[in-house]
């Protein structure tokens, strides 16, 4: 016979890791709070009996960052403060069976697909019928929107195959009902995530629908934003483009990360792309749509990486000339073809080389935001802080990219549009006024 309970659960969930870690965690939300499960996303507030931590597994950095908060919230368990901790996510596929031995205190360990087995943790139903509803932990304004998992690539220093699995595209219809209803809900901007957002439709409808898929999209009523990210540059479907410039709701934005571009690099990597076929498609996308913003993501220190490769890397970055790019440094990664390799440069050394790197692009980034001074732009608002208000342009995501300030003593909603004229530029900011 069970005992019943004298307090009702109330269960807190801490996300750590990317943009597609939130999306489950929003998802798992809905699905606890459908249930009658009060539910709330790090809070900061030690009001909960029970801990979800969704995990990272990419990175060194990141499953350091996974481990330390497993650890915190089990030392919380320990002193009283909750009464179960459990952990999913990408660091709990990979590593299950060594974490449960390291740190008992946990409760339940679950993988990146194992939502119904969370809920059956709570003794909950899985709701089949709230697919694409989720509880968001972004603002009102904004939500990401996973069209795909997993991926079929087999990029020598990847391991998120190994915990998210092969692709698997999300039908068409799932995410114009899920973009529909997350404009019901006030967003007016949809981020789209994926593993490879240009692989999207190739396992379920035999080809590339993502064209496809922005047209339907930019239709969906109250709409005003849709931005690209993770775009793999090998086999691009060009017809993207064509939908991007014809489309006044679809950004001139694209993320598409390269990781290097020294030839010998993209083969150890295994990018199945060569610099020059980079540069050539580079070329082609900024023709067929004019001003469009690119960014990318690049590593250093990968075994075998020459200061040669790292001068190429420059040259590239100076000729090409993104506007935006985040730079990571390479950490072995169990089970990938890069793991056995062996390194060749010190940690340190491969921070100073990212920086290397990042300088180049700060001058890039200050001359590309100099040339906006005095020209206007549509900004959408993000927050306030310290008496002013912080925005972005179509050109710029959430927390990656640059921020518009604005100071105005008029009352600005969050979430709105307004026109704001270019007065100053930074690094990677603006300063602007209301026109």
């Amino acid at each position: 016979m069970k005992t019943k309970k004298i307090h009702q659960d109330i269960v807190n969930i801490t996300t750590l890791g990317c943009s597609k870690n939130m999306v489950d965690s929003e998802v798992l939300s809905g699905q606890l709070a459908a249930n009658g499960i009060e539910v709330m996303h790090e809070s900061e507030k030690p009001n909960y009996n029970i801990s979800i931590i969704n995990t990272c597994g990419f990175i060194d950095k990141a499953k350091e960052e996974s481990i330390n908060t497993i650890l915190e919230h089990v030392a919380l368990k320990e002193e009283g403060h909750l009464e179960k901790v459990y952990v999913t996510g990408c660091l709990s596929e990979r590593y299950k069976g060594d974490l449960e031995q390291e740190i008992p205190g946990v409760d339940a360990w679950f993988g990146t697909m194992e939502l119904p087995n969370i809920l059956k943790a709570f003794e909950a139903d899985y709701k089949a019928e709230l697919v694409g509803e989720r509880m968001l932990s972004t603002p009102s304004h904004y939500a990401y929107l996973k069209i795909s998992e997993g991926c079929n690539r087999t990029c020598s220093f990847c391991a998120i195959p190994l915990m998210r699995g092969k692709h698997v595209s999300k039908p068409m219809n799932e995410i114009i009902r899920e973009a529909e209803l997350l404009v019901a809900k006030g967003v007016k901007e949809i981020m789209l995530i994926a593993q490879e957002l240009t692989y999207y439709g190739l396992d379920i409808y035999k080809e590339r629908k993502l064209a496809e898929l922005l047209e339907r999209l930019s239709e969906v009523e109250g709409l005003v934003w849709i931005r690209l990210h993770y775009a793999y540059p090998h086999k691009f479907p060009m017809e993207v483009l064509e939908v991007v410039k014809a489309k006044e709701n679809i950004c001139n934005y694209l993320d598409m990360p390269l990781q290097h571009v020294s030839d010998k690099m993209l083969t150890a990597m295994k990018r199945q792309i060569t610099r020059a076929e980079m540069m050539d498609l580079i070329t082609k996308i900024r023709e067929a749509v004019p001003g469009i913003c690119l960014r990318t993501t690049l590593i250093v220190g990968f075994p075998g990486e020459t200061e040669e490769d790292i001068e190429d890397l420059k040259n590239f970055l100076e000729e090409v000339k993104f506007d935006r790019v985040g730079v990571f440094t390479y950490s072995h990664e169990d089970n990938t073809s890069a793991f056995a390799s062996v390194d060749t440069l010190s940690q340190e050394e491969k921070e100073e080389r990212a920086q290397e790197i990042m300088s180049v692009q700060q001058d890039i980034s200050l001359a590309k935001n100099e040339e906006k001074v005095g020209k206007v732009y549509k900004v959408i608002i993000d927050k306030k802080e310290a008496g002013r208000y912080i925005g972005r342009t179509e050109f710029d995501s959430v927390e990656v990219d640059n921020e518009v300030v604005i100071s105005t003593k008029k009352k600005l909603v969050i979430g709105d549009f307004v026109m704001v004229k270019v007065v100053k530029a930074f690094d990677y900011d603006l300063e602007a006024e209301l026109v």
